[in-house]
């Protein structure tokens, strides 16, 4: 009897600290519009590359740049952006260091993090083709980023479902406080992870995003759009969405430069396998824009569907790029509709680069979507 109820009191307490670390979790994770501009900044950066600082040198720059080069240029270049741009959450797309070269996992990153860390901005990670080739494992690798201060990332969802990889999650970013949409997710991030190899001996190439984590998604965005359509402030359709992940999907190759904002400077390294995670994302209807990395030549943005597919392109100075081409970061700025005084749901999201040049030069802007817009001919490719 005794046993029993030291069983039961052990599992009580169990159960109040788990109790207590999701409750601090949750509300760790609430994001919100800013209440001056009703505006939510989110920095992306993809491929870092970073090994172990200064004496990891740096890629495809000038030969006069080659001896003062190093890792520390990435670190200066973040700082940079973060205190032009003030965003609201920093978001890593992958190949957040690069394996081969960094001799301690654990330390590249907390090193490739540091600025982030350091400016108390929130901040979420995926992983890329590359992170998990030091020494820890690709869970091991997640594991480690969750731990990190100002973090958001997760290694996956508290979901008692299966789901493949190591960094499926979904953030939601709230109204502004004290408006009608304070207490209601107006905008949707998913994080996925888009593996590094393909594990199946027949098929080459990279991974993929499998049925298991489209799965996930699919019952993340139905719920979600249950909660936006129900009391208070019932809406209509979804809340719109952002997908984040490392890997091109094979449907970046539906583009030429005559129908794309930005460059295409090398071939799209997309999966061999189609698993059909844009024909998801299209029939779920909220995602209206993807964002990669991987293919550092590639910054372009182009829309196929409704939906944009965009790179960041290349942001790290251990990683290939090209001499004279400047490392860069990708911005998108989610804006909300003004009602009576108050903010309302999202009205538009915009998006541009920045450039690790003299000047930080901000270039492509353009609109992804605006809310209540029309579907026009040449958005269907």
């Amino acid at each position: 009897m005794d046993k029993k109820i030291g069983a039961s009191v052990a599992l009580l307490v169990l159960w109040i600290s788990f109790s207590g670390c999701y409750s601090e979790q949750a509300q760790r994770r609430q994001l919100r519009f800013d209440g001056e501009k009703g505006q939510f900044r989110i920095l992306q950066i993809s491929d870092m590359h970073f090994a172990n600082g200064k004496s990891t040198p740096c890629l495809d720059v000038f030969k006069s740049q080659r001896r003062s080069c190093s890792d520390l240029n990435t670190t200066a270049f973040i700082h940079r952006v973060i205190r032009a741009e003030k965003p609201d959450l920093i978001v890593f797309t992958g190949d957040n260091i690069f394996g081969y070269d960094a001799t301690n996992a654990a330390s590249s990153m907390d090193a490739a993090f540091a600025p982030a860390i350091s400016s108390n901005i929130p901040w979420a990670a995926v992983l890329g083709n590359h992170d998990q080739e030091s020494t820890l494992s690709r869970e091991e690798v997640m594991k480690h980023i969750v731990k990190m201060k100002n973090t958001l990332s997760l290694v996956n969802p508290p979901d008692p479902n299966f789901i493949e990889g190591f960094g499926n999650y979904n953030l939601e970013v709230h109204g502004v406080q004290g408006s009608p949409f304070a207490d209601k997710s107006v905008l949707n991030l998913y994080f996925l992870d888009s593996g590094d190899y393909s594990t199946l001996s027949f098929v080459s190439g990279y991974g993929w995003i499998t049925r298991s984590q489209q799965l996930w998604f699919q019952r993340t965005s139905t719920e979600l759009k249950r909660r936006y359509t129900d009391d208070p402030v019932t809406q209509k359709g979804s809340a719109p969405g952002l997908a984040y992940f490392h890997i091109p999907l094979p449907e970046y190759s539906s583009f030429d430069s005559s129908n794309i904002t930005g460059v295409m400077q090398e071939e799209v390294s997309s999966p061999s396998v189609n698993s059909g995670f844009f024909k998801t994302m299209v029939e779920a209807g909220d995602v209206k824009a993807v964002f990669t990395g991987h293919d550092h030549l590639n910054d372009y943005c182009g829309k196929l569907s409704d939906i944009n597919l965009c790179y960041a392109g290349g942001f790290g100075y251990h990683a290939y790029g090209k001499a004279g081409w400047s490392r860069r970061a990708r911005m998108v700025v989610v804006s909300l509709r003004k009602i009576e005084g108050s903010w309302g749901a999202v009205k538009s999201m915009k998006t541009w680069k920045r450039l690790d040049d003299e000047k930080l030069s901000a270039i492509d802007a353009q609109v992804l979507w605006s809310g209540g817009s029309s579907r026009r001919k040449h958005d269907l490719l």
